[in-house]
């Protein structure tokens, strides 16, 4: 068993549950891939937008990570993956709508809520229909830290001046971009924001090609003594 290393500082993204899952469902759930699917859905669904949301059997099925975790092999996990659908479905905490004649993997998973009731029956009615360029693709990778977190975790403390600037970094340059520059701030021991803003600004405006060698010591140097050297205080 790995073990978890703890939920992350700074802002994280939270998952809506409605309470009654822990009132009602959980203490009846007695099977741990019935758990499993109904959480990810729970997860996959929250991620979803507009008013008809839906998981399909082969959003489960592609999850890489899920499947690893309802079964060793691929032929366990995905009997493991249909029965727990059928358990949720049985249980009434998804609703299951499938065409007539369709193939059990073309079923699409609502939540057995108002709205997930209401799009089941648009789409009997034929009022809706899925739209699969509204519906967005989802799976359990592991969560990038934001940046909040990875500036406490390589520089300091925040504060409330310093997240406003972030939150606009944030939106103006790709995660990547600002992992990689931390880093860089970091293996040089300079551990100032204006530092890393100056890197991601010098890639922003002069291109950043290609894998970073900044194991190098000639991009070590250009980092301490080139044109980020102002940012340095000696």
């Amino acid at each position: 068993m790995s073990p978890f290393t703890g939920f992350p500082s700074g802002k994280v993204r939270f998952t809506s549950i409605p309470a009654p899952f822990f009132s009602d469902l959980l203490p009846e759930i007695d099977q741990l891939g019935e758990l499993k699917v109904t959480l990810y859905a729970l997860w996959f669904l929250d991620r979803q937008e507009g008013q008809a949301r839906y998981v399909t059997f082969k959003d489960f099925a592609d999850d890489q990570r899920l499947m690893k975790g309802l079964g060793n092999t691929a032929e366990t996990a995905c009997e493991a993956l249909k029965n727990g659908l059928e358990r949720a479905c049985q249980r009434g905490s998804l609703i299951r709508a499938l065409a007539e004649g369709q193939d059990a993997d073309k079923a699409l998973y609502f939540l057995n809520s108002p709205r997930g009731r209401a799009a089941v029956q648009a789409w009997q009615q034929g009022k809706w229909s899925p739209d699969q360029a509204e519906h967005l693709p989802n799976t359990l990778g592991v969560e990038r830290p934001n940046i909040f977190s990875l500036y406490e975790q390589n520089i300091g403390p925040l504060t409330p001046m310093l997240a406003e600037t972030l939150e606009q970094a944030e939106q103006e340059f790709p995660a990547d971009w600002i992992e990689d520059a931390l880093q860089i701030a970091v293996e040089n021991n300079v551990r100032r924001w204006r530092y890393v803003d100056a890197i991601l600004r010098s890639w922003k405006e002069k291109g950043r090609h290609g894998p970073d060698r900044r194991n190098s010591e000639e991009d070590r140097r250009r980092y301490i003594e080139g044109e980020f050297a102002d940012f340095i205080e000696h």
